[in-house]
Order: C-alpha cells, then sequence, then structure tokens
C-alpha cells in the first residue's frame, strides 16, 4: 500500500477542536465533517486539498479530546496520511480505528514542507520527500494494521471476518 500527494504542513499541538471545531460536532457525516477540516487554523484548507494529499505536521498532533470526528475529517477531506513527530494516543488509536493511516517519523516531519510532493510506502516505512530527492525511515505498519486500514477502518475490517 503507498500514498503520494502534495504536503499541508502544520506545527506542534495541533488539537481536535482545531482540526473540526466543536461548533460543527452536531454532525457526524463525513463529507460534512470535511467542509470544516483545519478552517481555524487554515481558511483555504479545504479548497486547495486533493485526494491522496499528504499531511504533516511537527509534535503531539491531534492532541485534545478524544473525539473520532478529527480523524473522520481529515480522511473525509482527502487527506491519504498524516506525518508527526508524535501524535496523542487516542488521536493515534481512533486514526487506525476509522482507517487513516498515519506515520511517526521526526525527522521526516521537521524537513518535509507545505506544498513537497510526498510518497509513503506502508510495507516499509519510507517517506520519500520527492521535492528534495530526500527519504526518511518511518515506522511500518504491522500487517494487521495495514488490514484494518485496507478495510476502511475497525469496524468494516471485523464485519469482513
Amino acid at each position: 500500500m503507498n500514498a503520494k500527494g502534495t504536503v499541508f504542513k502544520y506545527g506542534d499541538n495541533v488539537d481536535t477542536d482545531v482540526i473540526i471545531p466543536a461548533r460543527y460536532l452536531n454532525s457526524s457525516d463525513p463529507a460534512e465533517l470535511a467542509t470544516h477540516c483545519m478552517e481555524d487554523i487554515d481558511k483555504e484548507f479545504i479548497n486547495k486539498v486533493n485526494k491522496g494529499d499528504i499531511m504533516v505536521a511537527n509534535k503531539n498532533f491531534g492532541c485534545g479530546s478524544s473525539r473520532e470526528h478529527a480523524p473522520i475529517a481529515i480522511k473525509a477531506a482527502g487527506i491519504s496520511c498524516v506525518i508527526a513527530e508524535t501524535f496523542a494516543r487516542i488521536f493515534y488509536r481512533n486514526s487506525i480505528n476509522i482507517g487513516l493511516p498515519i506515520i511517526e517519523c521526526p525527522e521526516a516531519a521537521k524537513a518535509i514542507e507545505s506544498g513537497d510532493e510526498v510518497e509513503i510506502d506502508f510495507d516499509s516505512g519510507v517517506i520519500k520527500d520527492i521535492t528534495k530527492g530526500t527519504s526518511y525511515q518511518g515506522q511500518a505498519f504491522p500487517p494487521f494494521m495495514q488490514k484494518i486500514i485496507k478495510a476502511e477502518g475497525l469496524v468494516n475490517y471485523i464485519n469482513n471476518k
């Protein structure tokens, strides 16, 4: 499994209230949530993002409340993978549960810039910054996590078994 796209880069401590503002939590529809994804820190995000694009952030991405709405909004907006130095643990679990690939790789998170073209090989964990011609070794997904992601989330994975 691979992902390839243009990077949207964010800083430290991007919390779930920024990813999807609380005022939109009256909906659980992924398409509706996607229209408000990142709007409080990047008003143009939803107008610029394309299916397959990559989100990169620094430390503690997805901190704050434990809502599943945050990874759902990111995935529904078209983001194919999130790379960060570190993730808040509950965000990490929620992402895998809904089938959003995320990779911790401090070197890649620091070096990759907004607008770079990036490709990720989930089997090996290799992250290639095509724009800069650099590669980074992130953590590969264990086979069981790849199965959950391929199934589009844990519930689908269990239902398909």
